[in-house]
């Protein structure tokens, strides 16, 4: 298949990209500005992309560029709309609404023109963060206003690709963790133990779902591989379902044995609940998890973290 993607310089973006371009896929990466104005982990990631991907630059979703970009570099079989605002996501100033207008720009146009270059199907990224999505505490509001405004874009794409007569896959991911993942919770423990001290877990008690970015990934492609030429579909695949104390300490057993270090961990006494107590995906993709192994993928983030943190092998 020939794959139009957007996000591809984010974390999960670039996961998606390799592993579409290993199953033999074509991936044209829709790139959002030019290569220099990328630096840190995310210039380390569109090197990646770039050596498995056919980038195009400056490509915001619904510029006009996009949508000129359609037709020049189509035909596509599937448009694989990743990107996002997320810019400020944690903020309670974050403008949900401007978001969601964004990642939704000028769809009917580009809709319209994926259609006459022989296009009929969409995949479109969701959240656990998202109005309804997952299981656990009701009710299931967004977690944030980064939620809310997935949720939006979502109501979107739903209502304009039924009315063009798109088939339409909603890809909704959980928490991902692994190698080239934006400095956050792991990178935050491996810190840690490899500056000596033991890792605090804040909020230990909330019970999330984590899942191997590379197990996110085989499920991506499979879903868009899979994805039929009408209607609605949606998955919400799922990964390591326990409390986030439970988590850290799952975390700490494979690196620890791995990396032979220490990995002392202390659990806060939660009291406060500000996001929901559970929220957690529904869907185990077995036929995905039977060529996956498990134990290789804590191998890799093992050996991500001993280069990234210069972590000396005993």
């Amino acid at each position: 298949m020939r794959v139009l993607l957007t996000g591809a310089t984010s974390f999960t973006g670039m996961w998606f990209a390799e592993t579409l371009a290993a199953n033999g896929h074509e991936v044209v990466a829709a790139i959002r500005s030019e290569k220099t104005a990328y630096s840190g982990i995310r210039a380390e990631r569109l090197e990646r992309v770039c050596a498995c991907c056919r980038p195009v630059w400056n490509m915001v979703f619904g510029s006009a560029r996009f949508v000129d970009a359609i037709a020049q570099e189509g035909p596509f079989d599937v448009l694989c709309h990743h990107g996002a605002v997320v810019a400020g996501y944690k903020s309670p100033e974050f403008d949900a609404v401007s978001a969601a207008g964004s990642n939704a720009q000028s769809l009917r146009a580009v809709l319209n023109t994926l259609r006459d270059a022989g296009c009929g199907r969409v995949v479109l990224t969701g959240s656990i963060f998202e109005i309804g999505e997952g299981a656990g505490t009701a009710p299931l509001r967004a977690f944030s206003s980064y939620g809310l405004s997935k949720s939006l874009t979502s109501a979107i794409f739903e209502f304009h690709t039924a009315q063009e007569g798109f088939a339409l896959g909603k890809f909704v991911i959980p928490n991902p963790f692994g190698p080239y993942e934006d400095p956050r919770f792991t990178e935050y423990l491996m810190r840690c133990w490899c500056d000596g001290t033991t890792a605090t877990v804040g909020t230990p008690r909330y019970v999330r779902d984590n899942i191997h970015v590379s197990l996110l990934a085989a499920i991506y492609a499979m879903f868009v591989r899979t994805l039929p030429r009408t209607g609605l579909h949606r998955i919400n695949p799922s990964g390591y379902i326990e409390t986030q104390g439970a988590f850290a300490y799952r975390f700490a057993r494979e690196m620890g044995a791995r990396l032979t270090m220490e990995t002392p961990l202390e659990l806060a006494r939660q009291t406060a609940f500000p996001e929901p107590a559970i929220r957690v995906n529904t869907d185990i993709v077995i036929d995905v998890e039977s060529d996956w192994n498990e134990h290789a993928a804590w191998d890799e983030l093992a050996e991500y973290y001993a280069g990234r943190l210069a972590i000396r092998r005993r």
